[in-house]
């Protein structure tokens, strides 16, 4: 701890650039939050300040209806779509599979669920009022999803009011360090009711900073259990803080080595909120100033556009290709520019790139914020050793996300799988918008095909029309090129047969697989093709 501590002095005084910085950016319509390493853009959050915060936000909600083929109930928050709750996720508890559970003596306890399903729908009939917290926002068609296993996060602790277990997340893997923060729990003051977790910025830290953060845990429940008895059905009991809030929460440890935001008002408020945490880190907080925008600045909208392409090149020259469907994420890695000619360097060059692809892949799962079912095509390995490292490597690393993931080993087939926990839509989803002229395929028809498809429109029109009509065709200037350069005797033959005639017209607001045939006399639609 002292030489980090002198390091990062040295490093001050040499002027040389933060190992770990937080840097935000603050707009009317939008707040987006970077974190950089070394000057690699690491992790991205992204908020719209037009859209409500309800993932982690709590509700009094009323029962609507049970669907026992689902096993689950549907719950009126008060938004369009009723919350889907499964019966799994009422009370009791579920316990955490990422926390390690001790008992008020500081034993290890293990605790079966104990639940009949059946009993459900008579403990909440249709109609009943009950408390639930938004665990999944709404994604797609789907309405969000929620639990009644309420669970309040503070800087150190998590508060969980409806169980009695308590614990250390399993992420903390020194035992030494484990050990200490046992005994600093069986210190606290923990209403027998209810239950904590002692999460991994607590690493290092006093007692007295876990007394303070479970006080104004305490309080803050007071006031949701207040509020749950004076507010309307379908409404907020309490609401999830805001990116920059819960940035301060999150994200301000002891390895970040400073806080760079420019907006002088947020700014303020987040030395407000760390002034509650630790004065001793109000000078980690800087106000950005300067003319050039802060994400420009610390080269961090030039990373955000890389790192979102479909294709991600690595730094050996091999590449990442990165898909995201309704079902899946598919993630193909490749070789690229990275050669070798002789067996043994050619497997050390598989090797080298499905490890830059590991460590690449992690981060864009953070990035994207990716979520569901994730299937990992790596290069071809041999050797299982080979496949085992590639594997830790992945595990190592996915070992600092904050979303619950679970990773199989490489399969016969060549495929790792694994899930990551999904809380909302992917930043991918977020930002675009399916292309309105391939619809999200990625890919248009060739004009060749297009052609082949309007000559078989204005033959269909043609059967059906009388002898001599003139028809008036409007097509994109790109394929209209092709039919003057290319297929102008199909069409003379095509007027030829059917006895009609012919004009065509470029339309440059229609898509490129879309053309329309109209009557040149009255201007009557025949046919149009929409893509």
């Amino acid at each position: 701890m002292i030489m980090e501590t002198v390091k990062k002095i040295i490093n001050f005084v040499k002027g040389k650039s933060p190992e770990r910085e937080i840097v935000i950016n603050v707009e009317k319509l939008e707040y987006r939050v970077a974190v950089i390493e070394k000057g690699q853009l690491e992790e991205l959050s992204i908020e719209r300040t037009d859209k409500e915060r309800i993932v982690g936000s709590i509700f009094k909600g009323r029962i609507k209806n049970h669907e026992m083929g689902l096993k689950a109930a549907f719950v009126d928050i008060g938004f369009e779509k009723n919350a889907f709750l499964h019966h799994w996720d009422m009370i009791p508890a579920a316990l955490d599979e990422e926390m390690e559970t001790i008992d008020r003596g500081g034993k290890k306890k293990n605790r079966a669920k104990r639940i009949d399903l059946r009993d459900i729908p008579r403990m909440y009939p249709p109609g009943s009022d009950i408390m639930v917290q938004v665990t999944k926002g709404p994604i797609g068609t789907k309405g969000p999803r929620v639990t009644t296993n309420i669970s309040l996060p503070g800087r150190f602790l998590v508060l969980m009011p409806f169980t009695d277990q308590c614990g250390i997340s399993r992420k903390v893997d020194d035992s030494a360090e484990r050990k200490r923060l046992r005994k600093i729990l069986e210190k606290l003051d923990i209403p027998e009711t209810m239950g904590i977790i002692l999460r991994t910025a607590g690493v290092g830290q006093k007692e007295r900073y876990f007394v303070r953060d479970l006080a104004m845990l305490l309080e803050k429940w007071t006031e949701i259990e207040r509020n749950m008895k004076k507010n309307q059905t379908a409404s907020y009991v309490y609401k999830e803080p805001d990116l920059v809030e819960r940035t301060v929460r999150d994200f301000l440890t002891e390895d970040v080595d400073r806080i760079v935001i420019d907006s002088p008002t947020e700014a303020d408020r987040i030395k407000a909120l760390v002034a509650q945490i630790s004065k001793r880190s109000l000078g980690r907080i800087k106000t950005y100033n300067e003319s050039a925008p802060i994400f420009e600045k610390f080269n961090i909208e030039k990373q955000i556009d890389n790192a979102f392409r479909r294709q991600v090149w690595l730094p050996s020259g091999g590449y990442v290709v990165i898909d995201e469907t309704e079902a899946l994420v598919a993630i193909d890695v490749n070789t690229g520019r990275h050669k070798s000619r002789d067996r043994d360097s050619e497997d050390n060059t598989i090797l080298h790139t499905n490890l830059e692809a590991a460590d690449e892949i992690c981060r864009q799962l953070r990035l994207r914020n990716i979520g569901g079912i994730v299937v990992l095509d790596f290069i071809d390995m041999k050797g299982r050793k080979d496949q085992q490292a590639v594997y830790n490597r992945m595990k190592d690393h996915l070992r600092r996300d904050k979303a619950k993931t679970h990773l199989l080993p490489i399969s016969q087939l060549g495929l790792m799988e694994m899930t990551r926990q999904r809380h909302a839509e992917s930043i991918q989803s977020a930002i675009y918008a399916d292309c309105p002229n391939c619809k999200g395929r990625g890919v248009v028809k060739s004009p060749e095909s297009v052609s082949v498809d309007l000559q078989r429109r204005i033959a269909q029109v043609m059967r059906q029309s009388p002898a001599g009509r003139e028809l008036r065709v409007f097509i994109h200037p790109d394929i209209l090129h092709r039919l003057k350069h290319e297929d102008e005797d199909l069409l003379i033959d095509l007027e030829r047969r059917y006895q009609g005639k012919m004009t065509f017209k470029a339309d440059a607001s229609l898509s490129t697989e879309c053309f329309k045939i109209t009557d040149a006399q009255s201007n009557e639609e025949l046919f149009v093709q929409a893509s």
